[in-house]
């Protein structure tokens, strides 16, 4: 839905992938997820999937790589971000304490600088308003992890 609301006519490809993109985390191990993907939704399917799956993985290393050439991936990789961190911020919120829940999360707050830099190299390669929306996505999670961290410092 993301994609849909600011790409017009999103290929399919882009969207089977990014419903998709977290099936190689829960698949077994036997038979080969990609290949099962390709046979099922094709090459384009699995090669944006193993990107994104690529992409994830990086996030655990300390100075994640930013990429935005290409085009079907970065789709689907700012419409993941932007679910991923609404949903968070939206969890954090109906806590009633969203300091305590971001305190509980160093990981995330560390990685909000390479969420942002990837909302800023995008941009100018996705629409406006995607941009935007990712933009308006990471601004409350900033604040709230700026007061978090203030919290716990105290």
């Amino acid at each position: 839905m993301t994609i849909g609301q600011h790409v017009p006519a999103p290929s399919q490809d882009v969207i089977v992938a990014a419903l998709l993109h977290d099936a190689p985390e829960f698949a077994p191990a036997e038979p080969d997820v990609y290949q099962a993907l390709t046979a099922a939704y094709g090459i384009e399917v699995a090669r944006i999937i193993a990107v994104l799956q690529a992409e994830h993985r990086s996030l655990d290393e300390p100075d994640p790589p930013i990429h935005v050439d290409d085009q079907p991936v970065l789709l689907a990789s700012t419409a993941d971000k932007i679910v991923a961190l609404t949903s968070l911020l939206r969890r954090a919120q109906s806590t009633g304490n969203a300091s305590d829940f971001f305190d509980r999360r160093p990981v995330l707050r560390g990685l909000l600088p390479y969420f942002r830099a990837f909302q800023r190299a995008a941009h100018p390669r996705v629409p406006a308003s995607m941009s935007a929306h990712l933009d308006a996505a990471l601004t409350p999670l900033e604040r709230a992890t700026a007061c978090a961290q203030g919290a716990g410092a105290r």
